[in-house]
């Protein structure tokens, strides 16, 4: 998040139990507008991917497609990098800022990321990232739709702008005002369950299509190539998409840490892979934190993300499910 204003939080008094993190999480929904709705446990699947969709919007291949997404996996980082390190209040840069603008934001992948503007109720406004993962689905940080010292809870609105490109807005503006995070981040921020949700009223996801989402084990992501996209404050003011891809470092039960530029209000940006050159874009991390928390042997570089764990994949299901349920 970047603070021209803040994100958002909510409150309970139910504190959660720690365990150990091999363990499975029953994780809930905290919903802003506390309605029948406010706490929806999730359920355990048996399935652990969610297949995304292009949209209706053409489905022209861009140049951004084609030169800078990385698929499969790698023995070695896509480069190798040194250099003082720039820190945000969320992201890092280490070195040399190899990030990319991404000019034909209407185009997929690029135009199922959103920049965000998040109103607080004191009237501030930050900006942010987030991605689409079913019609009227937003994935984004928790820290977004709730945050304590920012909002002082929920935040009061948010303008969500798919594809933006600076003062271009290819597929309008939508102002959002539900919104619902894990328990975990509301009652705890605790850092390995960032995450929350942004509800539209419309179908925008119909028109610029959505991302895949899937739960893999550690071992099946260990150097697999990464991609992340999202509207940083530092370059463009949070209205220009930027690009970097590398090698995931390591992977942990709860976080997985990669060799990625970012910065603040990047936060919420889509961590997605190809299995293969032609495969699907699928999620399988939410981009949240900088090298604050890296261990010491991965060094000083590697940027940090909550990993899609079947808990977590199973909240982002139900919040899709709900977004159908009201199509439907």
């Amino acid at each position: 998040m970047s603070i021209a204003g803040t994100a958002m939080l909510s409150r309970s008094e139910h504190t959660s139990e720690r365990r150990p993190l091999s363990a499975m999480i029953k994780l809930s929904a905290i919903s802003k507008l506390g309605d029948e709705d406010d706490r929806l446990a999730s359920q355990r699947s048996c399935e652990c991917e969610l297949v995304g969709r292009r949209g209706a919007a053409p489905v022209e291949r861009s140049r951004a497609e084609a030169g800078y997404l990385v698929a499969g996996r790698s023995p070695v980082p896509v480069r190798k990098r040194y250099g003082a390190i720039k820190a945000g209040a969320f992201e890092s840069l280490a070195g040399a800022d190899d990030r990319q603008r991404v000019a034909n934001t209407e185009l997929t992948p690029w135009r199922m990321i959103c920049a965000l503007r998040m109103h607080a109720p004191s009237g501030a406004v930050a900006t942010g990232t987030g991605w689409l993962a079913g019609p009227r689905t937003i994935i984004t940080a928790g820290h977004h739709v709730y945050h304590r010292g920012f909002h002082g809870g929920w935040a009061d609105s948010i303008e969500v702008c798919a594809g933006r490109n600076r003062d271009e807005l290819p597929f309008s503006t939508f102002k959002a005002t539900r919104f619902a995070a894990i328990d975990r981040w509301v009652e705890n921020a605790d850092p390995d369950f960032d995450i929350g949700c942004i509800q539209l009223d419309q179908p925008l996801g119909d028109l610029v299509g959505w991302f895949g989402v899937a739960s893999q084990a550690p071992s099946e992501l260990e150097s697999t190539l990464v991609n992340i996209s999202g509207y940083p404050a530092d370059r463009g003011d949070g209205r220009e998409q930027y690009f970097h891809a590398n090698r995931i470092l390591h992977a942990g039960d709860r976080r997985i840490f990669y060799d990625v530029d970012t910065f603040g209000a990047q936060s919420g940006a889509p961590v997605w892979i190809h299995r293969t050159p032609s495969a699907p874009p699928v999620v399988v991390a939410i981009q949240s934190y900088g090298t604050g928390g890296t261990p010491f042997d991965l060094g000083p570089a590697a940027n940090s993300a909550p990993r899609m764990t079947p808990e977590i994949f199973d909240m982002i299901k139900t919040w899709v499910q709900q977004d159908l349920s009201v199509a439907a």
